[in-house]
């Protein structure tokens, strides 16, 4: 196995270019927007049914 430098380091071209953190936020995000939906579905219904607190 040969031993790359600094300048052919460089140019390694590959791979995936999103990390584990901008996954985990696109995940935060879609269970933010599930809950919400929840919520507004269960205004939406206790308003109709006549069933508010």
């Amino acid at each position: 196995m040969k031993k790359l430098d600094n300048k052919e380091l460089y140019n390694i071209v590959g791979g995936v270019k999103f990390s584990a953190s901008l996954l985990s936020s696109i995940i935060k995000g879609a269970n933010f927007v599930l809950e919400l939906g929840r919520y507004v579905g269960t205004a939406i219904r206790r308003m109709r049914t006549g069933r508010l607190c």
